[in-house]
């Protein structure tokens, strides 16, 4: 939606990735558009081989969260990570 307006667009497309890095080769290419976060792909807009396009319709990355269950004994290893991912947060 925009300005109150629905905004339809169909894509038409045969181009189906696992991991972002061989998106972003695809957009290098000329192949489309692709949706990864902005840091891996800025050296590319930096460089203008890449621009940001759809930009009004990309909420801003608040970052990641992790749910697991809270009432139950955690492995070591898993508290490890968990408080390294705290760590990092601060």
């Amino acid at each position: 939606q925009k300005d109150g307006r629905d905004i339809r667009m169909r894509v038409d497309g045969q181009l189906i990735f696992n991991s972002t890095l061989p998106m972003v080769e695809a957009a290098l290419a000329g192949y489309g558009i692709a949706y990864v976060p902005e840091d891996i792909v800025a050296p590319h807009i930096a460089g203008g081989q890449l621009q940001v396009v759809l930009d009004e319709w990309s909420p801003p990355f608040s970052g990641y969260y992790l749910y697991y269950p809270s009432r139950r004994q955690n492995a070591p290893a898993f508290k490890i990570v968990l408080d390294a991912l705290r760590h990092r947060q601060a």
